[in-house]
């Protein structure tokens, strides 16, 4: 979880680095193209190439269209708000999950999950504060992009049923790869210095956060791991203040923790179940 939160705290910092003078398609894909080489080169080290093709290749196209809009609704974010509202809006993404999933893969809508859409939407409330200033239009290009993930992550759980992991994630860099390239081109700026260290950060990041998230689930319960996901607010608030002069508002840690309560209680009543 250690490696899971540098990894999620460098990747946000990688991201408002390039914002200043990279186009955000243009991140998304370098981001991929990092990815893809180092997944295409540990498939083939491994000598497992067969990973490289799948037969599933709509549902495919399906997850990754919805994760490209996510990712770009994403680092968007980054680069338009301070960096710990990005990370608390982000916890939205289990509550529209829950959403999807009952709507669309017919998973039951229990009375837990019930409790945990209803505090993520008032800890949404608490954080976007409508009625009281203007909503800021980077704070729904935030949700927007949590609802994006969270159609992506209903449609990687149907994937797993038959997908290898990593034909997963190399099929995501397959795709996305041209989708960013094209976008790209209109604003096509070429790195220079640094930016190709934090380029090569990013796409490090991305693949290794979500290798240590996906460790730390199978050596520890799930409620710890998420319990200790939602230090990445106060660790990427703290970067925030000391390195961007960002404001930390108490309504972000009020809001976020509702979203993780809510988690927590969908979490540990699985957890019961499956016990």
């Amino acid at each position: 979880m250690l490696g899971a939160l540098t990894s999620f705290c460098l990747m946000a910092i990688g991201g408002r680095e390039l914002s200043e003078q990279m186009d955000t398609f243009q991140i998304l894909f370098y981001r991929s193209l990092v990815g893809f080489l180092i997944i295409s080169l540990v498939i083939i080290f491994t000598k497992q190439t067969y990973l490289l093709r799948s037969d599933k290749s709509a549902r495919h196209v399906l997850r990754n269209l919805f994760h490209f809009g996510g990712q770009y609704g994403w680092f968007k974010g980054i680069a338009l708000l301070p960096l710990a509202e990005v990370f608390a809006l982000e916890f939205t993404v289990p509550l529209w999950t829950a959403l999807i999933a009952s709507v669309f893969l017919g998973e039951k809508l229990t009375k837990e999950k019930g409790i945990s859409i209803m505090l993520g939407l008032l800890g949404v409330a608490i954080i976007v504060q409508p009625g009281i200033e203007i909503i800021d239009p980077a704070s729904l290009i935030v949700l927007g992009a949590a609802i994006c993930y969270a159609v992506a992550h209903s449609t990687t759980k149907s994937l797993s049923k038959t997908e290898h992991p990593l034909t997963i994630v190399f099929m995501m860099c397959l795709i996305q790869l041209p989708i960013a390239f094209i976008f790209s081109l209109s604003d096509w700026q070429t790195p220079v210095g640094t930016d190709w260290l934090w380029l090569v950060i990013l796409g490090v990041t991305a693949l290794s956060a979500h290798y240590c998230m996906t460790k730390a689930m199978l050596t520890a319960e799930v409620t710890m791991v998420v319990t200790m996901d939602f230090l990445r607010l106060p660790l990427i608030a703290i970067v925030g203040v000391f390195f961007y002069q960002e404001n930390f508002e108490i309504a972000l840690l009020i809001g976020a923790s509702l979203m993780v309560g809510g988690n927590l209680i969908t979490i540990r009543k699985t957890g019961k179940q499956a016990g």
